[in-house]
């Protein structure tokens, strides 16, 4: 099955197109199959707990044999980011900036790059870095991702790359004033210092980072799903392009609410020529990509029970998105 090549699945695409219900098909999927799975969702509006009819927190919980879910609280996990960041301050600055450092991290406890940084963290943990019953390589076979839209994801996905160079940055010029200290210490005749838990910390964070990329690089796939609609698939070019400039594998796309082609009427016949136009396009602007076409259900997916229908669509091999005729 083309979803089950690694152990990292990440779905990703437009708002409302059906992310989070080809998510849940497939970890329903790798359950079924025996695999211990997670699905975790990203996304804020926590529309995962709605689908699995079952309240969802920030720690796994069991949905049925093989199959827990978790809803990350990117909030929460912020005010935990900062409260560490605080901590680690009390030993690294002078009593009299303790103050003003204080306010500073409570205006950023709100700052979509202090949720950002911290649902990074959440998500490093999740893909097996450190030690624990999170990580991936201690706990679970496959984990799968709902993603919150697309420009969203690109952000947390990019975050390892752009902050490793930061950070790196950060560290050298910490050093350079290390360095500077302990020569000041020296011709003064005084004790050397203590090592640096600010540089300790930052080299720690540089790991992670280098590691989370790695993990992401080695053992991620991630596939984008859409709809038959033209500002869609504009959207799916865009993420490609930019996945793909990371480094990052896109194992194909995922066209989704493909309407049966025996539909009578004006408008649903207007409907359908429409759509084998974007799937023509579709077909043109990615032949190198795998497709795989989803039909449009006849009623909502919105309980556990309208999953497996789903989840028969994507595990047919070699299955490709094909216009109706």
């Amino acid at each position: 099955m083309l979803l089950s090549d690694r152990r990292l699945i990440l779905f990703g695409g437009k708002g409302g197109v059906g992310k989070t219900t080809m998510a849940a098909a497939c970890a329903g999927l790798f359950a079924d199959q025996g695999l211990r799975t997670l699905l975790v969702s990203t996304d804020p509006a926590h529309s995962t707990a709605d689908l699995l009819g079952m309240p969802l927190g920030n720690a796994p919980r069991r949905v049925r044999e093989s199959l827990w879910a978790l809803e990350i609280d990117a909030e929460a996990d912020a005010e935990a980011h900062v409260r560490r960041i605080a901590r680690d301050a009390e030993h690294s600055v002078s009593p009299e900036v303790l103050p003003t450092l204080r306010r500073h991290l409570d205006l950023a406890r709100h700052s979509p790059g202090t949720v950002e940084s911290a649902m990074l963290d959440r998500f490093a943990g999740l893909i097996g870095w450190g030690s624990g019953a999170e990580t991936a390589g201690d706990a679970w076979d496959r984990i799968v991702f709902d993603t919150a839209p697309t420009g969203h994801t690109l952000r947390l996905l990019a975050l390892p790359g752009l902050l490793t160079t930061w950070v790196e940055g950060m560290v050298r010029q910490r050093e350079r004033v290390r360095g500077m200290d302990r020569m000041l210490r020296n011709l003064a005749g005084r004790e050397e210092a203590t090592a640096d838990p600010v540089v300790a910390r930052l080299r720690e964070r540089r790991d992670r980072l280098r590691a989370t990329r790695a993990r992401l690089l080695a053992d991620a796939a991630f596939w984008l799903v859409l709809i038959p609609e033209r500002l869609a698939i504009e959207e799916t070019a865009r993420a490609l392009r930019t996945l793909e400039d990371h480094d990052l594998t896109v194992s194909g796309l995922i066209v989704n609410r493909v309407l049966p082609d025996e539909g009578e009427g004006a408008f649903l016949r207007a409907r359908l020529v429409q759509q084998r136009e974007r799937m023509a396009e579709l077909a043109q602007r990615f032949p190198t990509r795998p497709l795989l076409s989803v039909a449009h259900a006849a009623r909502e997916i919105s309980a556990p029970e309208d999953l497996p229908d789903i989840a028969r669509q994507l595990d047919a091999p070699g299955r490709a998105a094909q216009p109706p005729m």
